[in-house]
């Protein structure tokens, strides 16, 4: 656990990169969570390897976060430090027809890069919300594409302070999980860029093609509400919005979280749910989904504290 002594120090020695008691009800999509003891922000990757030393010197737990939009944080909040890579891992570049992605840069903003550089291939990952770094980790996706079928390489970062390149074959990639064939690289292994493989295409006609996704995106999903996307995995061979209505869950709420009536696989913050109403609506999905179906459901959202 993080003193508030420690806190101390930890201003003096970063100064505006960290925030102390930071709630997390602001940085998340779902827009609930209770405080974390260090939210940092670092404004380059000097900056984020400083933090990430220090908080192993000292015993501070950490983790690293993105947008914020497939994290539930606990009302208890977080004990520890959350990383921010959004300020420090930015950078977009185009690499023949290649695009070289930072951890810290929106997936939207990859999928609009290559449709100004005229590139194929991304547009499928306009319906997915965060960071390039958090939809790498998870190997997000859609139904017209995953991360992983267009990774070609990875740089990461070893907890040893070494950065090595891993191929496409390095790497175990399946439904929503991402992970390196080299064991010994432990847990603490942090991405840092992408690299992309496209194909040329008119920039008009994907403009056109990202249109029609966001206007069935908006169609079909609940958009105008707090959520984390879609709250679970997709059982083998079923559809996990499909099980979730049959089991009679539309509509229904505890608190102020609501399974949403358009789709039934988000759960929607309607205005003052906490991070335990959502918690507690998960549950009561997985039990009845589980009891109805012999079916459990996942979490495909990623929950701390």
């Amino acid at each position: 656990m993080t003193t508030r002594y420690s806190q101390k120090q930890l201003l003096e020695r970063f100064g505006a990169t960290v925030r102390c008691d930071e709630p997390m009800s602001r940085h998340t999509s779902l827009k609930v969570g209770g405080t974390a003891d260090i939210y940092a922000i670092p404004k380059s990757l000097d900056g984020l390897e400083t933090l990430i030393c220090y908080c192993r010197e000292h015993g501070i737990e950490y983790m690293i976060a993105g947008g914020g939009t497939n994290l539930l944080v606990k009302d208890s909040g977080f004990r520890g430090m959350i990383i921010v890579l959004t300020h420090c891992l930015n950078q977009l570049v185009r690499d023949g027809m290649r695009i070289r992605a930072m951890a810290g840069v929106k997936t939207a903003a990859l999928c609009r890069f290559a449709i100004k550089n005229s590139l194929k291939g991304m547009n499928f990952a306009l319906g997915i919300p965060g960071t390039v770094g958090g939809a790498i980790c998870m190997n997000a996706g859609t139904a017209a594409g995953a991360m992983g079928d267009r990774l070609e390489s990875l740089t990461v970062l070893l907890s040893s302070g070494e950065r090595q390149i891993l191929k496409h074959q390095d790497l175990d990639i399946s439904y929503r999980k991402l992970s390196w064939q080299n064991k010994q690289f432990g847990k603490d292994v942090l991405i840092l860029e992408g690299s992309f493989i496209s194909e040329p295409a008119d920039a008009k006609m994907l403009e056109e093609e990202a249109r029609e996704i966001l206007n069935r995106r908006h169609q079909s999903q609940p958009t105008r509400f707090p959520s984390a996307g879609c709250f679970f995995k997709n059982p083998d061979g079923a559809s996990a919005g499909q099980l979730i209505d049959l089991a009679g869950f539309k509509g229904k709420y505890i608190g102020g979280a609501q399974v949403s009536e358009k789709h039934a696989n988000f759960i929607i913050n309607r205005g003052s749910a906490s991070a335990d109403d959502i918690l507690a609506l998960a549950k009561m999905i997985q039990e009845k989904v589980h009891h109805k179906f012999d079916v459990m459901l996942e979490p495909e959202v990623k929950i701390v504290g």
